[in-house]
């Protein structure tokens, strides 16, 4: 399941729909992103997130499916938020379900580092001396571009 929103999500009441009465299940893995306080020694007011509805949603599906196609899933949920944030505000939660640990936790991996690099969301910062929009960061791409040549 993809959402993208403006409104705050309750992690728990997430993972536990994923896993209600679910028996197939033997792992959950999740990862949960927050907006932080601080960039480049600065401190940080605000977040605003920005995307294209539609356009998001089709690359966020798209992503999914190369996780299910790679994995044995029973379940993805990717969740993310837009609109202006607030330093421990919660950005989004990838999880996944698998019958095995390890699919689930390679999958959440995954996800959260595509989801990092391929999805079309635009971040601006803002701080006393102004805002700035959030660059792409190299650490963020090499770990993505494991993916493209690690045979799962």
């Amino acid at each position: 399941m993809i959402r993208v929103q403006a409104e705050d999500f309750d992690v728990g009441i997430e993972l536990s729909k994923m896993t209600d009465e679910n028996f197939e299940i033997g792992a959950q893995s999740c990862f949960i992103g927050f907006v932080r306080d601080m960039a480049n020694e600065e401190q940080i007011s605000a977040m605003t997130l920005e995307h294209y509805p539609g356009m998001t949603e089709k690359q966020l599906r798209k992503i999914e499916k190369e996780a299910n196609q790679r994995w044995p899933l029973n379940d993805v949920l990717i969740i993310h938020r837009f609109g202006k944030l607030q330093p421990g505000d919660r950005i989004v939660l990838v999880a996944t379900t698998s019958a095995h640990r390890t699919a689930a936790i390679e999958s959440c991996h995954f996800l959260i580092d595509w989801l990092k690099t391929k999805a079309p969301f635009w971040k601006v910062e803002s701080s006393l001396s102004g805002d700035s929009w959030v660059e792409a960061q190299d650490d963020d791409e090499r770990e993505a571009n494991k993916w493209e040549t690690e045979n799962t």
